[in-house]
């Protein structure tokens, strides 16, 4: 059983994801403002399930304003045509979105992915050049310095460090973090390595380079 919060300020959609989660044996919070979630729930949550339109304090706002107290999967609920906001909320901290109108069953698949993500537990570390991986924690560290990934950025970094001197296009690292029928579109893996590559420079590591017309690869001896 997770513990889901749910955040739209449609009464119809909170209490139809509400009704399809516990289905599925899961303990759901459904609120219709983003005001309501405080640290308290949100440590406490397993995933997020995050409209971004919303009155008040939009959804990419209230993402990045709980990102200092929380490190789960937060997924944005989205109407089709909003691109830049979804960007926009990647970059405060969002893991992936579901474009509305989506079908239950895309729901559930949806969520189990990330949730089946969160219950892997690997039991060790590897080091690629003046980078720490710890694959239990999901913490990269420069020396002794953490850095501060989200999660999708966590999975990127130690993706394409797994692996250096292969490329990786965006379509298979689309795959490989979000999931073969995940909503978000390759822009939204060039936004995460954007985020991400700022992120490493302020440790002075630039091991992520673009391989152009192909996609990315991971040089260790810039790490």
């Amino acid at each position: 059983m997770a513990r889901i919060i749910v955040v739209d300020d449609s009464e119809d959609i909170c209490r139809l994801l509400k009704r399809a989660l516990e289905k599925d044996g899961h303990s759901v919070t459904a609120l219709p403002d983003t005001q309501e979630l405080d640290e308290k729930l949100c440590k406490a949550a397993d995933l997020i399930l995050l409209d971004v339109m919303m009155p008040g304090e939009d959804g990419v706002a209230a993402c990045g304003r709980i990102r200092a107290f929380t490190d789960c999967p937060i997924l944005f609920l989205t109407a089709r045509g909003e691109d830049e906001d979804v960007l926009n909320g990647l970059g405060a901290g969002g893991d992936d979105y579901l474009t509305k109108p989506f079908s239950i069953l895309q729901l559930r698949a949806r969520v189990e992915a990330h949730l089946r993500r969160e219950r892997r537990v690997p039991s060790y570390r590897f080091v690629s050049g003046g980078l720490r991986f710890d694959l239990q924690a999901k913490k990269v560290y420069a020396g002794e310095r953490e850095l501060s990934l989200t999660r999708s950025e966590y999975l990127l970094c130690e993706t394409l460090a797994r692996h250096p001197g292969l490329v990786y296009t965006r379509e298979q690292l689309l795959e490989e973090v979000f999931g073969f029928d995940s909503d978000s579109g390759e822009a939204s893996v060039t936004e995460h390595i954007k985020n991400l590559r700022g992120k490493l420079a302020s440790c002075g590591s630039a091991p992520i380079e673009t391989v152009w017309g192909m996609g990315y690869r991971w040089n260790s001896e810039k790490a």
